[in-house]
């Protein structure tokens, strides 16, 4: 009934078409610097051509302006505290983070920066995160499961006892290393992919249940989702590219890769202005005070 129901939700899905109001004529930075020592894994974007990058340093949060490239800091950081992935609640107007090895889950006032809740719950490594009309998913690399922090009435703030493990079961089996990574909603599913073997899986988000999409070794070095209409990327971290996947009917079709020369360990892309924009973590670079970090314009096709 699964592979059913993820069979006509993908066909739902194809008959979409990206759409993007027009910036042919707007210039935007090749390249955006972030502050020295940032050490950036999450993008998301926000309103208009906002975008928000986390540290892995100290969990703080940029506040970037993708038409100019100025770079504000909306979250200071705080010694112990780790933001890895980040996803951006339109309706609320809220930031969720996931705190990677700390096991917490953070959710902000995206204008004031003020922290609204911590959600702390048992995990291996919170890694990516995304937000439903209905709730917030986090995956874990480490532990085979989601966590779920169910959204109130209207999208209200629940209490921070509400998050719970949510068992991946199924096709879905981890192995030695990091395995769920980037999350998308996938039209009433959520697709994950495994970093280690290379797969891609559609996840009940009420069961746990998953049916593999894309067969190991597809999506090499997974890192984060993007989900953009009927285009799905997914970022290959160690490989410098995105690659690039067309939603049709019940599967996903090759159209190949973006990258840049400017890419350096990229792990996750948000789409602003029509354009991809990814962050460099440079896992290669030792992280320092003083190491650059960077954004990376990217062409969505």
């Amino acid at each position: 009934m699964l592979g059913r129901r993820i069979a006509l939700l993908a066909t739902a899905l194809g008959l979409l078409t990206i759409a993007a109001a027009p910036v042919a004529a707007t210039s935007f930075p090749a390249r955006i610097d972030l502050p020295d020592g940032w050490s950036p894994e999450g993008i998301t974007a926000g309103r208009g051509l906002t975008g928000y990058v986390g540290s892995l340093a100290d969990g703080a949060i940029a506040e970037v302006d993708l038409r100019t490239g100025s770079v504000a800091v909306l979250v200071a950081g705080v010694a112990g505290d780790v933001a890895v992935g980040l996803d951006y609640e339109d309706g609320a107007n809220r930031l969720w983070v996931a705190g990677g090895p700390t096991g917490a889950i953070r959710a902000y006032d995206a204008t004031t920066g003020q922290l609204l809740e911590t959600y702390a719950v048992a995990a291996g490594f919170l890694n990516d995160v995304v937000v439903t009309s209905d709730a917030v998913y986090v995956t874990d690399s480490f532990i085979q499961q989601l966590v779920v922090i169910p959204l109130g009435h209207g999208g209200a703030l629940p209490a921070p006892g509400a998050a719970f493990a949510l068992p991946i079961s199924g096709d879905f089996q981890y192995v030695a290393g990091f395995n769920a990574n980037g999350i998308v909603e996938f039209s009433g599913s959520l697709i994950v992919p495994n970093s280690t073997t290379g797969q891609l899986f559609a996840i009940d988000p009420v069961t746990g249940s998953s049916v593999e999409v894309l067969p190991a070794g597809s999506v090499i070095a997974a890192d984060g989702l993007e989900r953009v209409g009927s285009t799905l990327y997914v970022v290959q971290n160690q490989l410098n590219q995105v690659a690039v996947y067309g939603i049709r009917g019940p599967s996903l079709k090759s159209l190949g890769t973006v990258t840049s020369p400017e890419l350096d360990v990229p792990t996750t892309v948000a789409f602003a202005g029509g354009r991809l924009w990814a962050v460099n973590a440079r896992f290669g670079t030792p992280p320092g005070p003083t190491t650059e970090y960077w954004i990376s314009q990217l062409p969505s096709r």
